[in-house]
């Protein structure tokens, strides 16, 4: 074991976590609606995993009652959030003084093809069924198969250094 490894190892999760501190990541809201109810959670875990087929994938903390409602519901939306839009994902991660917590009347919504919650004014909003999911340590990797996606051009909001962030083009001349 390299002296990194035990290090990590010895500390976990500090040394990870402030690491993983500087990374940056597009903040997203992950919503499902069925049978099983309507739930939405914040991540910031959230890439594309191929074009042909669509496919992307989110990571959720398996504690998170959205993780058994969306393996139920078998659908899901990633809704990109824009760079105004900070009090949606502070409602959709419990900190949303003074809204409720994990209230969907923070913003707009409507139903897409699936029946998840798709976020009106989003950057971006995936509606998505479940191809696959895996477990890897405290998470549930959720793969899902775009059934469709919608760009507004907005802003991304994105997370870095423990805060939001508001992305612009670096002028290279």
């Amino acid at each position: 074991m390299s002296a990194v490894q035990q290090r990590l190892q010895q500390d976990q999760p500090q040394p990870f976590l402030t690491a993983m501190s500087g990374a940056v990541t597009q903040v997203s809201v992950v919503t499902t609606n069925g049978t099983a109810g309507r739930f939405g959670v914040t991540v910031s875990a959230f890439t594309s995993v191929s074009a042909d087929p669509p496919l992307v994938l989110v990571c959720i903390n398996r504690r998170s009652p959205v993780v058994k409602a969306i393996e139920e519901n078998g659908c899901f939306c990633v809704n990109l959030l824009d760079d105004r839009q900070s009090t949606v994902a502070d409602c959709f991660s419990g900190r949303s003084d003074p809204l409720t917590a994990y209230d969907f009347s923070c913003a707009n919504w409507r139903l897409e093809a699936t029946g998840s919650p798709c976020l009106d004014q989003a950057n971006a909003n995936f509606d998505c069924t479940i191809e696959n999911a895996y477990d890897a340590g405290t998470h549930r990797i959720f793969i899902g198969e775009v059934q469709d996606a919608q760009t507004s051009g907005r802003a991304p909001l994105a997370f870095s250094r423990r805060s939001y962030q508001a992305l612009s083009p670096l002028n290279l001349e």
